[in-house]
């Protein structure tokens, strides 16, 4: 059963959303060449402390880490590190963040330096994938409204969806019913309701969808190798329709 929240709770997600966005406002400068993830992720770890707010993440299922930080072909959960990053890589910083009790999650996808024109263009398909998915977060809605809207702009334009990893309600835990996958059939699944709150967050790959898992058991990669783009936003389903919270 999906969590409906009050307009007031909503209110409270928004707070940690405001911080959220400004960090990742903040780290389009921090990301350079010569940079290590290591480094972003004590920065960010920072910057939320500074604001009053903590790292969500960090010790949710033994995950050591403020960000997921993952580079080029790995698909989420990437571990900081001593990687220095260089111009050409990719790299999606995922965190969610708490501010009084209340969650807000959000991964952005970041270009190092000059990047090819082909990962270019599966950084813009991969965020307007995410917006098409977060227009169809409207009452009476289904999800599979949602997953459609996604898989059929992002194989259309020649990528392929991750299937293994897919959005989820929030509010005040990371992960609420219901889970949303980021592709399906229009008219299937849960009925989208006022007060619902959920992460949108495509995955698209430039070869295959597949993906496999490191040994440290979170790092998921594409089995072929292959780039991997994210873009989320935490929303609110509103009559008025769906307001993204971490905007």
């Amino acid at each position: 059963m999906a969590m409906v929240k009050t307009p007031e709770q909503i209110d409270r997600m928004r707070e940690a959303g405001a911080i959220l966005a400004a960090c990742h406002e903040a780290l389009a400068s921090v990301i350079q060449p010569g940079i290590t993830t290591s480094e972003i992720d004590q920065f960010v770890e920072q910057f939320l402390e500074e604001r009053g707010a903590t790292p969500e993440q960090k010790g949710y299922q033994g995950y050591p880490y403020a960000t997921c930080a993952s580079v080029n072909d790995v698909i989420c959960h990437g571990f900081p590190s001593a990687y220095e990053l260089k111009s050409g890589d990719i790299v999606k910083i995922d965190m969610v963040v708490n501010r009084n009790g209340w969650l807000a999650d959000s991964a952005w996808c970041y270009a190092v330096g000059e990047i090819s024109d082909e990962a270019q263009r599966l950084l813009d398909v991969t965020k307007k994938a995410l917006f098409l998915g977060i227009e169809q977060a409207i009452p009476g809605h289904h999800l599979g409204d949602i997953g459609h809207a996604i898989q059929s702009y992002a194989e259309r334009e020649g990528f392929s969806v991750v299937r293994d990893f897919a959005g989820h309600g929030i509010g005040r835990k990371i992960h609420e019913q219901p889970i949303i996958p980021h592709y399906g059939r229009p008219g299937t699944g849960m009925i989208l309701r006022e007060g619902m709150c959920l992460t949108i967050e495509p995955m698209l790959n430039l070869g295959t969808y597949k993906a496999k898992i490191d040994s440290d058991g979170w790092t998921a990669r594409t089995l072929d190798g292959k780039l991997s783009a994210q873009y989320e936003h935490t929303i609110a389903i509103t009559k008025e329709g769906p307001i993204i919270l971490t905007a």
